[in-house]
């Protein structure tokens, strides 16, 4: 069976890997972490845990206003298994917030479960990347000769445009559930 506990520094090297395989095949594919972020503020780090090894992550940052799922992720192997779910309902508890937010991009099934989870969208805006065959149209700052590459935020009014000129363009989506 599957424990949900907080997060151990023992559990690092699984933690990494478990949120790098989990990522893979989705929009984030390279948000790759060498370290296991640290918070400005107060977080639950909890974990899902099968045979010592982290098969599931969730970490809640808390700030004055709110809590915010920073990351949740679970390993390919271990998902549609209501993981993400357990972690969910083992956090809610510990926050004194009346709003949990969360943000993520276009992956289908992510976006159903936080609807299914009592999450509503509350706010888009776009994530553009810029690479080095998006060179038509783009003005590098004085100095430099090239921008390589770039990870640029946009208002979704300019979605089209955005779409237009730049080969990899992601709906960013806030979803919020108030507690």
């Amino acid at each position: 069976m599957t424990e949900i506990r907080e997060y151990r520094d023992t559990d690092s090297p699984s933690w990494l890997r478990c949120r790098l395989l989990s990522f893979f095949d989705t929009e984030y594919f390279d948000d790759i972490v060498l370290e296991r972020p640290t918070f400005a503020n107060p977080a639950h780090r909890l974990v899902a845990v099968d045979n010592d090894t982290v098969v599931g992550l969730m970490d809640v940052e808390l700030f004055p206003d709110r809590a915010t799922i920073a990351v949740l992720a679970i390993h390919p192997d271990h998902q549609r298994q209501g993981l993400a779910t357990r972690l969910l309902q083992a956090v809610l508890p510990r926050l004194e917030s009346d709003l949990l937010d969360a943000w993520t991009r276009g992956d289908l099934a992510a976006n159903d479960w936080y609807q299914r989870s009592g999450f509503r969208e509350e706010f888009r805006y776009l994530h553009v990347y810029k690479t080095w065959q998006d060179d038509a149209g783009f003005a590098p700052p004085e100095g430099v000769d090239r921008v390589v590459t770039a990870f640029m935020h946009a208002p979704i009014s300019a979605e089209v445009a955005m779409r237009e000129r730049f080969g990899r363009v992601h709906v960013c989506r806030q979803y919020v559930r108030k507690l």
